[in-house]
C-alpha cells in the first residue's frame, strides 16, 4: 500500500489536494493511505515512513523548503513533490532533489501524470545518480554502479562496473553531492562506495572487485564509524 503525506497550512486546500490524489489513485487501482498535515513541524514529527510527500512551500512558521531540507538531512530518500502558488522557488527545489513542482491551482491532468510517474518510481526502486558534464554533453552516472572516485588534479576518474569514466570537477563539490549517499572520502584523492567494501585495515580498503584503496591515517577512525553505520542500516550487522 502506498503511503502518502499532504502538507499544507490551509486546511481546506490540504483536504482538496488529498481528495484529488485519492480519487486518481483509486482510478489507477493503487491502494493508498493518505495523511494530512497543517504544518511542517507536524509532518516532521510524524513517525510514518511515507513513500510520497506533497509539500506546500509557502507556510507559516516552518516553510516547505526548510521542511524538505530537514528531511534530506535525515537521509530521507523518498519522493518530494512541491506545491505552490508561486514560481519563485522552482530552482530552489533542485537543491532538495524535488521530484516535481506543481503550481496551484493544481490541474488534474498534471497531478495524474505526476502520480503515475511517482508510482512507477516507487515500484522500480529509487536509483540515485549524478549528472555530470563532459565535452558539452550531460552524462548520467548511477551511484550503485560506482566503486570509487579518484581525483587527479581537476580531473575525476569514475571507476565503475562499466569501466572508467573521466570528467572535470572540484573534489569539494563532488564530496558535497555525495553526502549521506553511501560514499566516504578515505583519502584526499579517493571517494569510495561503502557498498563495495570487502576488507579493510588501518592502511587500506579492499573492494569487491579486488582493488586496493589507501586510507589516510587521520581518516581511519571516522571511516570505521561510517562503515559500521552503513552496515547497520543495510543489514550487514544484526
Amino acid at each position: 500500500m502506498l503511503s502518502i503525506a499532504v502538507c499544507d497550512d490551509e486546511i481546506v486546500e490540504c483536504c482538496r489536494i488529498a481528495g484529488k490524489i485519492k480519487v486518481i489513485l483509486k482510478e489507477m487501482g493503487i491502494p493508498c493511505m493518505i495523511q494530512q498535515f497543517c504544518s511542517g513541524w507536524e509532518l516532521i514529527q510524524s513517525a510514518n515512513n511515507f513513500d510520497i510527500i506533497f509539500l506546500d512551500i509557502i507556510m507559516r512558521d516552518l516553510d516547505g523548503m526548510k521542511t524538505a531540507e530537514i528531511f534530506r538531512k535525515n537521509a530521507f530518500d523518498k519522493i518530494l513533490v512541491f506545491i505552490s502558488s508561486s514560481r519563485e522557488y522552482v530552482f530552489d527545489a533542485y537543491d532538495v532533489e524535488a521530484f516535481q513542482y506543481l503550481l496551484k491551482p493544481i490541474e488534474e491532468k498534471k497531478l495524474r501524470n505526476v502520480l503515475q510517474r511517482a508510482v512507477l518510481k516507487t515500484e522500480q526502486g529509487c536509483q540515485e545518480f549524478l549528472i555530470v558534464s563532459k565535452e558539452r554533453q550531460k552524462q548520467k552516472l548511477f551511484l550503485d554502479d560506482i566503486y570509487y572516485f579518484e581525483i587527479k588534479g581537476r580531473r575525476v576518474e569514475v571507476h565503475g562496473t562499466d569501466g572508467i569514466f573521466t570528467y572535470y570537477e572540484q573534489i569539494g563539490i563532488l564530496e558535497n553531492h555525495l553526502q549521506k549517499k553511501g560514499f566516504f572520502r578515505c583519502h584526499k584523492s579517493y571517494l569510495i562506495n561503502l557498498k563495495y567494501v570487502s576488507v579493510y585495515n588501518r592502511q587500506e580498503v579492499i573492494l569487491d572487485n579486488g582493488e586496493k584503496i589507501v586510507i589516510a591515517k587521520r581518516r581511519y577512525e571516522e571511516f570505521c564509524r561510517e562503515i559500521l553505520d552503513y552496515m547497520r542500516k543495510n543489514g550487514g550487522i544484526i
